[in-house]
């Protein structure tokens, strides 16, 4: 084979043909692109033996953690921890903590070293900020009860990762006063970070603005200053890119920042991936076939288990939460990461890295494809997950009249939170139907009549009195769920008006073949609405000045009741 080891001009081009063609035959097969670098890796290194010296694409792969990290640090922030739901930042501190605890203990009955069942237990503890985030913007559904419940257990576990890292790169065993002392040192510098980020940044980068190029150099210095800090107390040089970008993600130009060295961190990041797959050892799956396949259950079968039962034990119905546990059922980015840390440390072996490596890939791939038929996958699994329904009843209903509700409300969101406020006088005519236990709880003060379930459940339609209604609005995004409710309406009402909520135009023409009187479709209504704004103020029907008061005065009033980032069913 030929060696290429000595140039790095040709082991970078051999590296980049080949990731690119990859990266292209995936994109065309919908598959995740870490996945297409690693496999380039295994080719090229283990397979092929076209790259054998390794030292020049692994320096280069720290710099792609380093301003991978430095992206993260930049468009975190930790103010959302504030905004969503408590099942997302107590909720997943009790996820992290059981499954680090039964990853370790399982990782002691396989033979592992103690330090190394403490890495096993973070690492499968972790799940793919990366991955989720980008399918679940693919199928709009970040916006959705579960997946705000997901981006707040990702937005928790990335902060405990960061610090999990900062603590095993500082100690070579487990030792209190040392995990004392490095926390005690993180904790420092980030509180330097931070005074820096709101006093001297601010007015730094002010003036570098004015010049693109001072821009960059200005960004990637205090991204450096900070790594060579954190080397310098013992620390990884990828934490004090986090805690750089921290410190520059308040700043006003930040998002030009984030742009102009995404590409940066796309290209090294790339070198990452590979490295990972030139060091994969293929031969660790058949010498540890055993410990690969108790831990990769362990992810994609007791990991799901645990968040959907501390969803529900939270008080959310088996659907946001089954879904939500889907969602989460991976090894994620920062897992390699601690791994590759791990491996240059001496804390774990390179079998253990590889077998890492080989559960990730697994899991994430196997991820795109249960996100992607969730809700297939949900239909299919109703019936065995109504154990759960034990758990989130107590409390969740309110009807406190005797005559039954006219109005049916499917789905307390955006929409249908304006909606609710056109009909506060007729507000006992109304019956709002949520699985969202913080709303029925707020509907509760607010004395509607509501229940809390999943509008598909049998149950809760039957709680709807359908025959008897005269309007049913859904904001459901689901189609296949506004397709069962218009069926059932119209089985026994075929006078009462119908309004469902659709996303696509296809699937709108769908709904009102189905018996529809009207879709919503809220891209459509809000340039609509948009348009007439502008429309009347050319013609000088309405005072611009007088309707932004009005509007800024509305949205504060929503802020103050807790829908700045409401939830959607």
């Amino acid at each position: 084979m030929i060696d290429i080891g000595g140039d790095i001009f040709l082991q970078l081009g051999v590296v980049t043909i080949i990731a690119a063609l990859f990266a292209f035959l995936f994109r065309l097969i919908k598959q995740p692109q870490i996945l297409a670098y690693v496999i380039v890796g295994v080719l090229i290194t283990p397979v092929l033996q076209l790259v054998t010296d390794l030292t020049i694409i692994e320096s280069m792969s720290t710099i792609g953690i380093a301003f991978l990290l430095f992206i993260v640090g930049m468009e975190m922030d930790l103010r959302k921890l504030k905004s969503v739901a408590l099942v997302s930042s107590l909720g997943g501190a009790i996820q992290i903590i059981i499954i680090f605890i039964f990853g370790y203990l399982i990782s002691i009955a396989l033979g592992f070293l103690s330090l190394e069942a403490a890495y096993i237990g973070l690492i499968i503890a972790f799940s793919s900020t990366m991955i989720v985030m980008k399918l679940l913007s693919d199928k709009r559904e970040l916006n959705t009860l579960h997946g705000r419940i997901v981006v707040g257990i990702l937005l928790l576990q990335d902060i405990i990762a960061i610090f999990a890292l900062s603590i095993l790169t500082t100690i070579n065993d487990v030792s209190l006063v040392l995990v004392g002392t490095a926390v005690l040192k993180f904790l420092s510098l980030f509180a330097l970070a931070f005074l820096a980020g709101k006093f001297v940044f601010p007015y730094v980068f002010k003036f570098a603005a004015r010049n693109q190029e001072l821009l960059l150099i200005s960004s990637l210095a205090v991204c450096f200053t900070f790594s060579l800090a954190f080397h310098y107390l013992g620390f990884s040089i990828a934490i004090g890119a986090f805690v750089a970008g921290i410190a520059l993600g308040n700043v006003d130009y930040s998002y030009e920042i984030i742009g102009k060295i995404k590409t940066l961190r796309d290209f090294f990041s790339l070198l990452f991936f590979v490295s990972l797959g030139m060091t994969l050892s293929v031969g660790v799956i058949t010498q540890m076939w055993l410990e690969l396949i108790v831990l990769t259950l362990t992810v994609i079968i007791l990991k799901p288990f645990m968040i959907m039962l501390i969803c529900s034990l939270f008080k959310y119905t088996k659907k946001p939460s089954f879904l939500s546990s889907l969602a989460l059922a991976q090894v994620g980015e920062f897992s390699l990461i601690l791994a590759a840390e791990g491996l240059i440390l001496g804390h774990i072996s390179q079998e253990l890295f590889s077998l890492t490596v080989i559960i990730t890939l697994f899991s994430i791939t196997l991820t795109s494809y249960l996100i992607k038929y969730d809700h297939l996958i949900y239909k299919i699994m109703e019936k065995p997950l109504k154990m759960f329904d034990i758990f989130t009843t107590e409390g969740l209903e309110y009807l406190p009249s005797e005559v039954k509700p006219k109005i049916i409300l499917c789905g307390h969101n955006r929409i249908g939170y304006s909606i609710l406020q056109k009909m506060k006088k007729v507000k006992k005519k109304v019956l709002v139907v949520d699985y969202n236990p913080e709303i029925i709880t707020m509907m509760v003060k607010e004395g509607y009549h509501c229940v809390y379930g999943n509008v598909t459940d049998e149950e809760i339609i039957h709680k709807m009195n359908l025959r008897h209604i005269k309007i049913l609005i859904s904001t459901v995004p689901e189609v296949q769920d506004n397709l069962l409710l218009i069926r059932k309406t119209r089985a026994v009402n075929s006078k009462a008006k119908i309004f469902v909520t659709a996303n696509e135009i296809d699937e709108a023409l769908r709904l009102y073949k189905a018996g529809a009187d009207y879709v919503i479709l809220p891209h459509f209504l809000g340039g609509e609405h948009v348009g007439d704004i502008i429309s009347k103020h050319r013609k000088r029907k309405i005072d611009l000045k007088e309707h932004k008061t009005d509007h800024i005065r509305h949205l504060e009033q929503r802020k103050d009741i807790g829908h700045e980032h409401p939830k959607q069913s």
